[in-house]
C-alpha cells in the first residue's frame, strides 16, 4: 500500500535541494524562492538575481528619465527596496512585473519631489496645459534618413523620439509599450484616470508615428 509524502517533508527537501545548487544554476523561480528563505535574503542568490535583472531596471529608468544624471542612485534604491520587500512577493513568477512597479513608483516619488523643489521652463520643451497634455504641432528637427535606413538607426531615432516626449506621455508609453502593463495598472501607478491614460498613450503614439514617419516604409 502506497503512502502519500507529507507536504512539509516535500517542501523541506525542495529547500534543501535549492540550497545545494549554485545560484547561477537555479531558475529565476527557484532563485527568488531561495531569496525568500531565512530571516534575510540569501546574499549570493540576491546577487545573482540582481545580475540577471539589473539591465532591465537600467533600461526602464533610462526610458523614464533619459536626462537624469543620477539614475544609478535611483537603480540602487530600487534594489534596496527589492531586498527589503522580496518576502512579500507571493507570486515569484511575476517578479519582473513587481520589479518594474517598484522602479516606476520610485521614479514617480522622485519626480514629485523634484517638481516641488523646482519647475524649470525650457524654451525647447513642448507646450503643456494643466493636465499635462501637449501641443502636437511641433516641427521635427530630425534629419531626413536615407531610403535604406539600418534597423539600428531606426531604433536610435525611436529612443530619441520617446526621450523627447513630455514626462507624463513618456511614462505612459514606456509602461504600455515597453513594459506591457495594462491600462488600469498604469492609471494606478501614475495616479490619473483610466481615460487620461488612454488619451496620453494615443497622443504619444501619434506623436511618435509623426516623428518617425520618414523611417516607416516608403514615403
Amino acid at each position: 500500500m502506497s503512502q502519500s509524502i507529507p507536504a512539509t517533508w516535500s517542501t523541506l527537501e525542495a529547500k534543501k535541494t535549492r540550497s545545494q545548487v549554485s545560484p547561477d544554476k537555479l531558475s529565476n523561480y527557484d532563485l527568488i524562492l531561495r531569496c525568500q528563505e531565512g530571516l534575510q535574503p540569501d546574499r549570493m542568490a540576491f546577487a545573482e538575481l540582481l545580475r540577471r535583472y539589473q539591465s532591465h531596471v537600467d533600461k526602464l529608468l533610462y526610458h523614464l528619465a533619459p536626462d537624469w544624471q543620477d539614475r544609478a542612485d535611483l537603480a540602487q534604491e530600487v534594489w534596496i527596496r527589492v531586498y527589503r520587500n522580496i518576502k512579500r512577493l507571493n507570486e515569484p513568477l511575476k517578479f519582473r512585473g513587481w520589479l518594474s512597479r517598484i522602479a516606476t513608483n520610485l521614479f514617480y516619488d522622485e519626480l514629485r519631489k523634484r517638481k516641488r523643489v523646482s519647475n524649470p521652463v525650457s524654451l525647447d520643451a513642448p507646450r503643456r496645459v494643466d493636465d499635462g497634455e501637449i501641443d502636437w504641432d511641433i516641427v521635427s528637427d530630425y534629419p531626413s534618413p536615407d531610403d535604406n535606413l539600418a534597423t539600428r538607426e531606426f531604433y536610435e531615432q525611436l529612443r530619441l523620439a520617446i526621450a523627447d516626449l513630455p514626462e507624463a506621455f513618456r511614462t505612459t508609453i514606456v509602461l504600455r509599450e515597453i513594459e506591457g502593463m495594462a491600462y488600469e495598472e498604469i492609471a494606478e501607478i501614475t495616479g490619473v484616470s483610466l481615460g487620461t491614460v488612454k488619451s496620453r498613450i494615443a497622443r504619444a503614439r501619434a506623436k511618435l508615428q509623426s516623428v518617425l514617419q520618414p523611417y516607416l516604409g516608403d514615403s
